[in-house]
């Protein structure tokens, strides 16, 4: 094993996990969180900071960014000054900023995408669905798409419910939310298909992953942005090539490199892929990383030196959900100062057990404590040969954590069992 240098680039103190675990496998670790105020002891104790992370470029033997909003930019620089870098570019971000570009892009590529509208009033999304009554999604662009309670999945056929949450942020976040999209909602199974690109190609093999995105079992509640997830590695499938593939030579021309997925709505009679994620998704890479068998420090820099990484994976399935303590999914700082910061997060038995993966968390005279603003304290995760054993360890091993008030889906992967039988009735899984 080599040791290297690995700096770590973070706006809100996403990728710690990572860190640390590139930094268990015996590397140098730096890791600046950049934007955000509150989440600037994550980590704290756990992998060393820095201030300026632009002053440690000469340092660093690799930089990894983990996020869009800007950071591919940075990214874009340090390639071109030759420094091996995983992240994206200017353009690769606008993928996902801007929904509008996004979605004109995948039909320019002949990807069968959902009809859409973009709004930069609330106004006219309201009348616009007063003129043409059916259940939309609102997905807010830019910024305002990292406040996962702003998106809302309509269900009135006549789009009352969808004019009235309209009307909800034209109230309360009209300054929040400079543009947004109104999406025509699509019956059938949400998957997300998700490749690593080394700025050349994609990686096989390809990771086939089962968001759970609202609050409560049973996919009941507000939405979160994610609080569990199932998933499966495979060979590209004619979901890999309606997706993911046709962004091949896009991706190779800008010299992308890292996580490219796409979220996509399957039902009889195709595939509608929604929106794209041109970067490590949260707290997907985490589980992803659980089922490697190829350690994360050698693929990440494989990734980024071109020099066509191998990726060997858990054959099976896997689990993973957040740990999370209130006031999250709320956004108060205020209740969580008084109630969550700091709490004591221990573990049963000696150091963090296996499975347990790292999120808002520090360590600090001697403890473990809840860090950050957020409440996402954790994720557990848990692989096995059948979804029934992934899930049924990493519940086991959410019973090793004690942490006053914590709270988690008690059903990650349970619509496995009916979604995979509709897949492979319908012929999407096959290998081509």
């Amino acid at each position: 094993m080599t040791e290297r240098n690995f700096l770590f680039v973070s706006l809100d103190g996403l990728i710690g996990d990572i860190a640390w675990r590139v930094q268990n496998a015996g590397n140098n670790i730096k890791y600046a969180i950049t934007e955000d105020e509150f989440s600037q002891d994550v980590a704290d104790g756990i992998v060393p900071k820095a201030d300026d992370w632009e002053a440690d470029l000469g340092w660093a033997d690799i930089v990894i960014f983990d996020d869009g909003f800007g950071l591919g930019t940075h990214a874009e620089r340090l390639r071109e000054e030759g420094i091996p870098v995983v992240g994206g570019t200017e353009l690769t971000d606008r993928l996902e900023e801007a929904r509008g570009f996004g979605h004109d892009t995948m039909a320019d590529l002949g990807l069968n995408v959902i009809d859409s509208v973009i709004f930069d009033d609330i106004d006219d999304g309201i009348e616009y669905v007063r003129d043409h009554p059916n259940p939309y999604v609102i997905k807010p662009c830019g910024e305002a798409q990292n406040f996962n309670q702003l998106l809302y999945v309509g269900q009135a056929e006549d789009g009352a419910d969808v004019i009235q949450m309209l009307q909800r942020y034209r109230d309360a976040w009209n300054q929040t939310v400079e543009e947004f999209q109104l999406q025509r909602c699509k019956e059938g199974i949400e998957i997300s298909v998700c490749a690593f690109f080394d700025g050349q190609e994609f990686v096989t093999p390809i990771n086939y992953t089962f968001e759970h995105k609202r609050l409560f079992p049973d996919d009941l509640g507000p939405m979160t942005g994610e609080m569990g997830t199932s998933m499966f590695w495979d060979g590209p499938n004619r979901l890999f090539h309606e997706t993911i593939a046709p962004f091949e030579a896009l991706l190779r021309e800008e010299g992308y490199v890292g996580a490219f997925d796409i979220n996509c709505i399957v039902n009889e009679s195709g595939i509608f892929p929604l929106e794209v994620t041109p970067r490590f998704g949260y707290p997907q890479i985490l589980i992803q990383e659980a089922a490697m068998e190829t350690p994360i420090d050698e693929f990440l820099y494989g990734l980024a030196t071109d020099t066509q990484p191998e990726l060997d994976v858990h054959n099976g399935y896997q689990v993973g959900f957040r740990m999370c303590v209130p006031p999250f999914p709320a956004d108060d700082v205020e209740w969580f100062e008084e109630h969550s910061r700091d709490l004591v997060v221990r573990f049963r038995g000696d150091g963090i057990p296996d499975g347990i993966h790292l999120e808002d968390i520090k360590h600090t005279d001697g403890e473990y404590r809840v860090a950050g603003e957020t409440g996402e304290v954790l994720v557990v995760t848990g692989k096995g040969r059948t979804m029934r054993l992934a899930q049924e360890q990493a519940y086991s091993r959410a019973e090793e954590v004690i942490l006053p008030n914590k709270f988690y889906r008690s059903d990650i992967g349970d619509r496995w069992f009916e979604d995979i039988e509709q897949l492979v009735s319908w012929g999407y899984l096959r290998e081509t």
